[in-house]
């Protein structure tokens, strides 16, 4: 996810400032993505070429998030993180609850970009075997994913992984470690907003990062042992507990 949806609700309780708290969020967003990303890229978990397709994507609009963030005011942003997890909990609620069916036929244009691959899932105890479908729409909808991490500082690893699942047809364990990849590269584009104003406090962000590291290995070795319906069933309850705290603080606000 990130870290940032945990990071954020959290710090802003201390009262510390929205603003400040979404740049130093977006920093410890690469160090989430740094610290776990290259252990699922040794399982070979990780799908690499749908990750550096979709990433040149999600900058451009991480660039474009941030900007507007600067401009925005803090109880929008507060309803605004809050509005957001609440519609990836709700997409992912209507979801069917089974366990994943593989695409049986790609389009042109994701075939030719060889969006494809297999893992071993430990929990299944087999290979897991798939190919990524509709590359064209998962391109268009990862910009506007962008937007909203680098509106927000979360990484929106909540979002990639709807747009893996529901748009593309990737597995979810492929599908929450290539987000993982990807936010790190998101958050390094809007980081360098964010820097470039002068929000992003090296002293609080330092310790953050340290944890986050640490944190985001224990959860690496976590995730390779679940079932993909008990990873889906705790992504809802952390949603939903945080988007309604996120909502209420900020319509308290006004």
């Amino acid at each position: 996810m990130g870290g940032g949806v945990v990071l954020i609700p959290a710090l802003t309780f201390f009262g510390l400032p929205i603003k400040e708290v979404i740049a130093v969020s977006i920093v410890s967003v690469v160090a989430t993505s740094s610290g776990s990303a290259a252990a699922y890229v040794r399982d070979h978990i990780t799908n690499l070429k749908v990750g550096m397709f979709l990433e040149m994507f999600t900058m451009v609009g991480a660039i474009v998030g941030a900007k507007l963030s600067l401009a925005a005011g803090q109880q929008f942003l507060f309803i605004a993180f809050g509005l957001v997890l609440f519609a990836c909990w709700a997409a992912l609620l209507i979801q069917p609850d089974i366990e994943y069916v593989a695409t049986v036929k790609q389009d042109g244009f994701t075939r030719w970009l060889e969006l494809e691959g297999s893992y071993y899932d430990y929990a299944a105890d087999c290979t897991i075997e798939y190919k990524a479908r509709r590359a064209h729409w998962g391109a268009a909808l990862m910009f506007w994913v962008g937007v909203i991490a680098g509106l927000l500082g979360i990484g929106a690893g909540a979002l990639k992984v709807l747009i893996h699942d529901l748009v593309m047809g990737l597995p979810p364990k492929v599908s929450t470690t290539t987000s993982n990849l990807i936010i790190g590269v998101t958050a390094l584009a809007g980081a360098s907003v964010y820097l470039a104003a002068g929000l992003i406090r090296p002293a609080l962000a330092a310790p953050i990062v340290v944890g986050i590291v640490i944190g985001a290995l224990i959860g690496t070795r976590t995730l390779v042992r679940l079932q993909n319906r008990a990873v889906r069933r705790f992504f809802l309850a952390i949603l939903a507990l945080l988007a309604t705290e996120m909502i209420y603080r900020g319509l308290k606000g006004i």
